[in-house]
């Protein structure tokens, strides 16, 4: 199975780090907006491939951007949420990383179907500072989840961190920061 991860385009948070990190619900810049139409034309998704989404403004305008004028499958999940990387137990999830309420997904991307089966706390709290052992064994189930699903292809569209803690878990070796992806950027793993 095709597996094509992709970052979001620049956002908002990141124009005047460390400040900017503190911006709550931020969106894609225009220059953001630029990189994702410029990726558009990159990739070929059709309506045979699913397209799981991270419950985060910056990374659903991504999707929207992308899927535009695509009937494809478009289901919003926090099990691609933001994700510390590397995992840091004294550190706490920045303004900048807090999803979306479901109810607030529904009402601004009407077209994109939301992961209903999963519990309220895992909404509530995403997987930014679950735990290597936490996060490998709710990895490893969305993998087989997206497995089972039977698409040709499945994007994933989300953030720096959780990419490479997919990645290590995927092709099974050590990443560091320095393997971010960068804005808009994307990369095709089989699985």
């Amino acid at each position: 199975m095709e597996f094509i991860f992709i970052r979001h385009g620049q956002g908002e948070h990141t124009l005047k780090v460390p400040d900017s990190l503190h911006t709550h619900d931020p969106s894609l810049t225009q220059t953001g907006m630029n990189q994702v139409e410029a990726l558009q034309s990159q990739l070929s998704i059709t309506e045979r491939d699913l397209v799981v989404i991270s419950p985060v403004r910056r990374t659903l305008e991504t999707a929207h951007i992308l899927t535009k004028g695509v009937d494809c499958r478009t289901i919003v999940s926090p099990l691609v949420s933001p994700r510390m990387f590397p995992q840091k137990p004294e550190w706490k999830t920045l303004p900048c990383d807090k999803m979306l309420h479901k109810k607030v997904v529904k009402v601004d991307f009407p077209d994109f179907s939301i992961d209903d089966v999963l519990s309220e706390d895992l909404w509530a709290t995403g997987i930014n500072t679950m735990t290597e052992e936490e996060f490998r064994i709710i990895a490893e189930s969305f993998l087989s989840w997206c497995k089972s699903q039977r698409d040709e292809r499945i994007y994933i569209v989300s953030h720096d961190g959780t990419i490479n803690s997919y990645r290590e878990i995927m092709v099974g070796e050590k990443l560091r920061r320095e393997d971010f992806l960068t804005d808009a950027g994307w990369m095709k793993l089989s699985y």
